[in-house]
């Protein structure tokens, strides 16, 4: 690498310190990244940065995610090599910037996507046995069967369950009211089940909870709102109880939720509009899991699969 670029990769740690108050830690990973960059460029024979092009940065990004066995370098994670893209492309927007690339190539080169982790779900059969290990004899059960069937019958996040009040129950209409991100409310349906378990613990449960302090659903043993923290305890012990050895969530009842609508024909819009996401986007990651639960049945039941 001549030193022109070297010197230029240090005038812009110079910049970043002086004009954009870098910290010691920042200047320290950019210092690496880009030594990774610059000596990467050494080694397939580019000697300057006007020589870069935007397919040999693609190959560098690829590289970096590749790894190389023989040395015993490790592949990166998609977000350690976008990272490692992005300082490469600091230093090409800043030679450009400093007139001496009249190109930058690594505009258009876009980072690697992130691996899109699929949610872990429930089938019908461990939701049902987890409600059905609860025990409804105590208020204290009332409410942990209610709190169960609410997740998985509305699909709501658990800081949404544990922030409702009674007010927000509509027992005569079957729905209820859900106050999530933003403050923005939904209309949510109560299924049967969910509506007879929140209609015992409301007759026969908070009662004797209550100590007349707040208008919360969802009461802990000392009478005030039930916190988030007590609530994945309570999904904790009821998976155990079922002898479920998953590991369970509040969130992995509100994919179990996504999920089996969609495989049951529900369209993927109502989907959307019952989780509460604002972009069809966000749903759109249970449609994965949908697909890969029919190519498993596929491979399965097909003669040639």
């Amino acid at each position: 690498m001549s030193s022109s670029a070297r010197e230029i990769a240090e005038e812009w740690l110079s910049h970043l310190a002086v004009e954009r108050g870098a910290s010691p830690n920042t200047l320290s990973n950019y210092r690496r990244d880009l030594e990774r960059y610059l000596t990467w460029l050494e080694s397939i024979g580019v000697s300057d940065l006007s020589a870069v092009t935007s397919n040999q940065l693609e190959e560098y990004v690829a590289d970096l995610r590749r790894g190389d066995p023989s040395t015993g370098r490790r592949p990166l994670a998609a977000s350690s090599s976008a990272r490692a893209l992005v300082v490469a492309r600091g230093l090409h927007k800043f030679a450009v910037a400093e007139g001496t690339l009249a190109v930058d190539v690594a505009a258009s080169v876009s980072p690697p996507a992130a691996a899109q982790h699929l949610p872990d779900t429930l089938s019908i059969a461990e939701v049902s046995g987890l409600i059905d290990a609860t025990s409804t004899d105590t208020p204290i059960g009332l409410r942990d069967k209610a709190l169960l069937e609410l997740l998985y019958g509305t699909g709501a996040r658990i800081s949404e369950v544990t922030g409702l009040t009674v007010d927000a129950v509509h027992a005569t209409e079957g729905m209820l009211t859900v106050t999530g991100k933003g403050d923005k409310q939904r209309l949510v349906p109560l299924g049967s089940m969910a509506r007879k378990a929140v209609s015992d613990y409301l007759v026969r449960g908070r009662p004797a909870l209550s100590k007349g302090k707040t208008h919360a659903l969802l009461l802990n043993k000392r009478g005030g709102p039930l916190s988030r923290q007590s609530a994945w305890g309570i999904i904790k012990d009821a998976a155990a109880r079922a002898g479920i050895e998953k590991d369970i969530s509040p969130h992995t009842l509100r994919h179990s939720f996504a999920t089996h609508l969609l495989e049951g024909g529900a369209d993927i819009r109502v989907v959307q509009e019952l989780l509460g996401h604002s972009s069809v986007t966000t749903t759109q990651i249970y449609t994965h899991v949908t697909a890969t639960n029919l190519r498993d049945v596929w491979r399965q039941s097909h003669p040639r699969a």
